[in-house]
């Protein structure tokens, strides 16, 4: 059922993002000027994404989610998130112009509505259908706070991505092209990061938590935050100009605090990983520089140049996988629920001896 979801939700955003950012913009005049315009937007959006996406594959140093997951999140961001928010959004601010009459008093209605009103509400529910997604149909795969705050992260540069070639092609046209990537690709390129990620937050705190209310409500906590962050970020340059650079320092004051937190959960998470495999030692399973291996923040690069290699990866990723998988159990134990992860601890402890015995045999004598 999630895989059809996706891939009808996914092909409907292809064909919006088609007609109105590719088939529409290039059928009026000047054709060979907003073809280069297009160019240009793709060749300055696309290569700094190469080099973000890095960023949230460094901090999940721990257990890092599969590949394919995270590419769901990010082809999500990019295409459909970013098909149905453009649709939504123009027909918003078409209905407010509408509304307000016309003349210029009526576009500048219509810009306030479209960026303070609609592009939150409608973008942040978009890019946040991503993590909704991936918590319900792939559980497995989302252990708290911080995988919450990765998936969020990799949707909302894919949609940052593709919104921008819009952006910049405009400003290309309209030779603001500079000014335009300074603040979209310098300045402020984790603006859409930041927003989604408080969703992020909201749906791995309601993984983490046994308590129903909190699942329901953090999740609608954690959206509503980043709505209102990311209204607050549009609301002033579109309604004060060039006051929008006084809000820079506390922009990167909040910036840097957040990037604070999330170091803060990552070695919580660590930590975590550390106390739910002692026990492994005690009972023979692990020794102890093996847990050391698992616990190290570089284990997969001491892994990547040494003779372990990719089954010194994956058994990382798999004892990790054990450790949340007995957190998860641990917990739902003490709030007398139920949890599939619960099912996972005896699997995984057989894939650990597996790759175990592996690496004894791949071991230098």
């Amino acid at each position: 059922m999630g895989a059809g979801l996706y891939a009808l939700l996914m092909l409907v955003g292809a064909a919006i993002l088609l007609v109105m950012f590719v088939i529409q913009p290039l059928s009026g005049k000047n054709f060979d000027a907003r073809f280069d315009a297009m160019v240009m937007g793709a060749l300055l959006a696309f290569p700094p994404l190469v080099i973000y996406l890095w960023v949230p594959w460094i901090v999940d140093r721990y257990d890092p989610e599969p590949w394919w997951c995270l590419a769901l999140a990010l082809l999500w961001g990019g295409v459909a998130a970013a098909g149905f928010s453009g649709l939504i959004n123009t027909e918003a601010v078409d209905y407010a112009q509408a509304m307000a009459g016309g003349g210029k008093q009526a576009e500048a209605y219509g810009d306030v509505v479209g960026a303070c009103i609609s592009a939150p509400l409608v973008e942040e529910f978009w890019k946040g259908l991503a993590v909704f997604g991936i918590f319900v149909f792939l559980r497995r795969e989302f252990d708290g706070v911080v995988d919450g705050i990765i998936y969020a992260t990799f949707c909302a540069l894919g949609f940052a991505a593709v919104e921008n070639i819009s952006y910049y092609a405009r400003s290309d046209v309209q030779n603001a092209l500079a000014g335009t990537f300074f603040v979209r690709g310098i300045l402020a390129p984790w603006g859409h990061p930041l927003y989604t990620s408080m969703t992020g937050i909201g749906f791995g705190i309601a993984r983490e938590s046994s308590k129903t209310w909190v699942r329901w409500m953090a999740p609608l906590g954690g959206y509503l935050v980043g709505v209102t962050l990311h209204a607050i970020w549009n609301f002033v340059p579109t309604v004060f100009g060039e006051a929008f650079f006084l809000l820079l320092p506390l922009w990167f004051l909040f910036v840097f605090g957040f990037f604070g937190i999330i170091v803060a959960l990552v070695v919580r998470k660590g930590r975590t990983i550390r106390n739910f495999l002692r026990d492994e030692v005690l009972l023979g399973y692990l020794s102890q520089d093996e847990l050391e291996l698992i616990c190290s923040p570089v284990g997969r690069l001491k892994c990547t140049f040494s003779w372990r290699g990719r089954p010194g990866k994956e058994f990382i990723r798999s004892g990790a996988r054990l450790a949340l998988s007995k957190w998860h159990t641990a917990r739902a134990m003490k709030g007398q629920k139920r949890t599939i992860s619960a099912e996972y601890i005896l699997p995984m402890r057989a894939e650990l001896k597996r790759l175990r015995g592996e690496l004894m045999a791949r071991m230098p004598r």
